[in-house]
């Protein structure tokens, strides 16, 4: 795993080669030098492991796709800040199946970190909300909801939006008790 400065350097290497082959009148050899170069910088900005993790993810292949960001030693350093909340946000899907409580790290992670992409946002804002409705915090899970609501602008997210405001108003509604409610001790002091 190279440094994301590392990467910027091989491409200005390049690029200086590429600007010694056009001065040797080599215009060809130039030309295909300064494209080599936008590889690194590409690859600067969309770090290789996290698109071949994605790509997995695709298949529904979720142990390749962690075998791919575990080659991501330290993302601090080997990451600019969006891929780091990619990589936290690629975790948190793969770890929603076992874990919650990571789950819910690496998905909180990823928001302040930010994500490029708005319908990644609203995903891991959805994944947020369903979790805060299942600890029984409704006043965060609507904020959240609203917010992944508003970031879905192609409307990929509606039904599972309106299937967890469907499940927010379940939650909401009066518990009913039939008979006499409650435990055995507040049955034996209503008699007294």
């Amino acid at each position: 795993m190279f440094n994301k400065n590392f990467k910027i350097l091989i491409a200005a290497l390049i690029i200086a080669y590429a600007i010694y082959e056009f001065t040797k009148g080599h215009i060809g050899n130039g030309i295909m030098y300064i494209l080599l170069s936008l590889i690194f910088v590409f690859l600067y900005f969309k770090n290789e492991f996290i698109l071949l993790a994605f790509l997995k993810l695709r298949k529904q292949n979720f142990d390749g796709a962690k075998n791919w960001l575990n080659k991501i030693k330290n993302p601090e350093t080997a990451l600019v800040k969006k891929q780091q909340g990619y990589f936290h946000y690629l975790h948190g899907i793969m770890s929603s199946q076992t874990d919650i409580g990571e789950s819910e790290k690496r998905f909180k992670k990823a928001v302040s970190l930010g994500l490029s992409m708005d319908h990644d946002m609203a995903m891991a804002k959805l994944n947020l909300a369903g979790m805060a409705l299942t600890k029984r915090k409704k006043q965060e899970a609507t904020i959240l909801l609203k917010e992944a609501e508003k970031l879905d602008k192609q409307g990929m997210l509606k039904d599972q939006i309106k299937m967890m405001k469907d499940n927010m108003k379940r939650a909401q509604g009066p518990t009913q008790h039939f008979g006499q409610g409650g435990s055995a001790r507040a049955q034996r002091r209503s008699k007294r």
